[in-house]
């Protein structure tokens, strides 16, 4: 790979390739009762795990999916709550780090922090560089399409 680079793409984000770690945001007490944290709760479940970890604001909690990880980017501290740019700036700073001791260079994710979170997509996106801009990743963010009605 060389350095970093975004994607965009229409679809679902949980088609990605399994080559592909997955991330989103969450607040600190886990509820994920709307959006789509409510499929990532669906599919990956493991609350107490990631309530184990007892992360923060501004900080990761990370399950382990085959080969791949689990990323919350823990952006507020209730699911209630709005995050801000500085945690989710931490947040990404964190995924960082562990991406770089686990050599992840493929990450699939949604417009992180926008849709109900209220974030602007293209800030989020000026962080995402400000974060990875310098290391070999490659992130692809899955712009949700609704299915075509039958």
């Amino acid at each position: 790979m060389t350095g970093y680079q975004v994607n965009e793409v229409n679809g679902d984000l949980f088609s990605a390739p399994k080559t592909h770690s997955l991330a989103h945001c969450v607040g600190a007490d886990m509820v994920m009762g709307a959006g789509i944290a409510v499929k990532f709760k669906e599919i990956y479940g493991k609350v107490d795990e990631l309530l184990a970890q007892k992360a923060r604001a501004g900080e990761v909690a990370v399950l382990k999916d085959g080969d791949r990880y689990i990323y919350y980017l823990v952006t507020k501290s209730q699911s209630w709550a709005k995050p801000t740019y500085e945690s989710m700036q931490t947040s990404l700073e964190k995924m960082r780090e562990h991406m770089l001791k686990n050599d992840i260079q493929k990450l699939a994710i949604p417009r992180i922090g926008c849709g109900i979170d209220g974030l602007e997509w293209n800030f989020v996106r000026f962080l995402l560089q400000e974060v990875f801009g310098r290391d070999d990743v490659e992130i692809t963010v899955y712009n949700f399409e609704p299915p075509p009605p039958e």
